[in-house]
């Protein structure tokens, strides 16, 4: 049986349909990131292991 994935995009995305934004969808324990302009890559971490990420481009940006 397959799953249906349901992605959400990004708030941050630049509005509309635009392909520039980042989309993230929860499978069971695993969270899924994308980019729309290039769906068939998909990144797949824990929540933790997104928790990092995301304090570690924080940091970067400050």
């Amino acid at each position: 049986m397959t799953r249906d994935i349901v992605w959400q995009k990004s708030s941050f995305s630049s509005g509309g349909d635009s392909a520039d934004c980042v989309e993230l969808a929860a499978v069971d324990a695993v969270v899924l990131l994308r980019e729309s302009d290039a769906p068939s890559r998909v990144l797949s971490a824990n929540p933790a292991e997104l928790a990092a990420f995301v304090r570690h481009l924080r940091r970067e940006a400050e």
